[in-house]
């Protein structure tokens, strides 16, 4: 794989997982307020499991997305490299 293209591609998956991430934090708050909606916790669920299995791809593809444990990384130590997570300017 070419590298732009493995550059698009990493930016396209955190991308996907900031989505996704931002609407299980949506969901979550209707559901501290709604607690018997079942749709909304149906919903919750899906995006939770698509939202692990895109960060389990990201992590596989391009190395850890958190640190203290969260994440294992390949050698050498790959928390360090660059660029960081929160450090993409979207």
């Amino acid at each position: 794989m070419s590298n732009d293209r493995g550059k698009a591609n990493r930016e396209k998956l955190i991308r996907a997982i900031q989505e996704y991430e931002f609407a299980a934090v949506e969901l979550n708050l209707y559901l501290d307020n709604f607690p018997r909606c079942r749709e909304a916790l149906e919903d919750y669920n899906y995006i939770t499991r698509e939202l692990n299995k895109l960060k389990a791809e990201y992590v596989k593809n391009f190395g850890p997305l958190r640190n203290f444990g969260e994440d294992p990384s390949s050698f050498p130590w790959q928390w360090v490299d660059e660029p960081w997570p929160w450090e993409r300017g979207y």
